[in-house]
């Protein structure tokens, strides 16, 4: 028997083999490749990002100094507290000064709830000078007041150097001024050999306050002792601003018979008032105005976006060979497009490190220079960058598009 060999055949065409994928980029190479423009064009990359680094900065500091003025304002009404009340005279039926009668203060101290009250008294006339030699015109807004010995512990003013007036010093010409007083008289210590002339007569200047938070009418006052008051001055008595400090739990209903406790005759002549609410008031004032400014960040913040934007394009265009050549070498349209955008998120990314940092420095300088404490939201950082990123983000996408557009040979034709 005999087996047939088959000789083997020619063989066949080979399979065409797969094209070339192109090499992806893993986070880091975006990151690296990204960065050489920057890296090759420093002093325009620094000029792009201090435009974000301006409006970050400006949004930041806006809303720190403003938190720690509120921090500074909630630590002050924690000290002093909020359960201050004040009785001032009102205005008659024909548009004239009310009085308080005499008996105010005893009438009021009959509250229950009330814990202290204390009063200054206007003396009329009783101008304030430094020397007998000043002018009778230029009396500096001073306001001389008869004060009792326990309105400061009442009220919860500071002194800022000397004593307070006490059952002694009280009867005796005597002064304690508040800070602005002081500050207007040209005082700056308190002693002895430190004299005013109130009145026409000379009072020895005991006690310096400093600035009263509940009670700034005592800033631009001259406080003399009740006795003495009417020794000297002839104060005839009547209190023009009652003090009272009742529980916290009752200070609404306090206020609502004050009036009438302290003018039974005529209460709706009298006006109750509760100094925190004013500084309350204040600082809704300052959420407005620090609006107006946020919105004057977020303007800047646009304007350096529309800088960032104009770097990228200009970048696009000065290197229309990289491009060409990179796409001549495989690159992908995808990875030309994340490359620009990455650059123009990198370069967001320094200006908004850059501005918060700035922003929370001068929060701080500020905050210390005001005796506030320093409160820096980690929102309004966190909200700055997310913002800068956002703006990188519009700022890059039209140069990014523009640059994954470029044909390899129109890139390498142009240049």
């Amino acid at each position: 028997m005999t087996v047939d060999l088959l000789e083997p055949g020619p063989p066949g065409p080979a399979e065409p083999a797969p094209p070339p994928r192109p090499a992806g980029l893993g986070l880091g190479d975006i990151v690296r490749v990204g960065a050489v423009g920057l890296r090759t064009r420093p002093m325009r990359a620094f000029l792009s990002a201090l435009g974000i680094a301006i409006g970050i900065a400006a949004m930041v500091a806006v809303v720190g100094i403003s938190s720690s003025s509120r921090a500074g304002l909630d630590r002050t009404l924690a000290a002093l507290g909020t359960n201050l009340l004040t009785v001032a005279p009102g205005s008659t039926f024909t548009d004239g000064r009310a009085e308080l009668p005499l008996t105010a203060e005893e009438m009021v101290a009959r509250i229950e709830p009330v814990d202290a009250v204390s009063a200054v008294g206007e003396v009329p006339d009783a101008k304030v000078y430094r020397t007998d030699k000043i002018p009778e015109a230029e009396t500096n807004g001073i306001t001389t007041y008869a004060a009792r010995t326990d309105l400061r512990a009442t009220t919860g003013a500071r002194l800022s150097g000397g004593a307070w007036l006490n059952a002694a010093t009280g009867r005796y010409p005597a002064t304690v001024l508040g800070a602005d007083a002081a500050s207007r008289l040209g005082i700056g210590r308190a002693g002895p050999d430190t004299q005013v002339l109130i009145g026409g007569r000379w009072f020895t200047v005991v006690g310096v306050l400093a600035p009263a938070e509940l009670a700034p009418e005592l800033d631009e006052a001259a406080l003399v002792g009740w006795a003495a008051a009417g020794t000297e001055l002839g104060f005839d008595g009547h209190p023009t601003t009652l003090y009272t400090r009742s529980a916290e739990s009752a200070v609404e209903e306090v206020q609502a018979v004050l009036g009438a406790t302290a003018n039974p005759e005529a209460p709706n002549e009298v006006d109750v008032s509760r100094p925190s609410d004013a500084l309350a008031a204040q600082q809704a004032a300052g959420k407005a105005f620090t609006g107006l400014l946020l919105g004057l960040g977020a303007v800047a913040l646009l304007v350096g976006g529309v800088g960032v934007a104009n770097t990228m394009v200009i970048s696009v265009l000065e290197r229309r060979a990289e491009i060409g050549l990179r796409r001549s070498l495989g690159a992908t349209r995808g990875q030309i497009r994340t490359q620009f955008l990455m650059e123009s998120l990198l370069l967001s990314a320094l200006g908004g490190l850059g501005g918060a940092v700035a922003g929370a420095a001068v929060t701080a300088g500020y905050a210390i220079a005001q005796g506030w404490p320093v409160v820096v939201p980690a929102w309004a950082v966190a909200g700055g960058l997310a913002a800068t990123m956002a703006i990188g983000a519009l700022a890059g996408l039209y140069p990014a598009l523009r640059a994954s557009r470029l044909a390899p040979t129109e890139a390498l034709a142009a240049t």
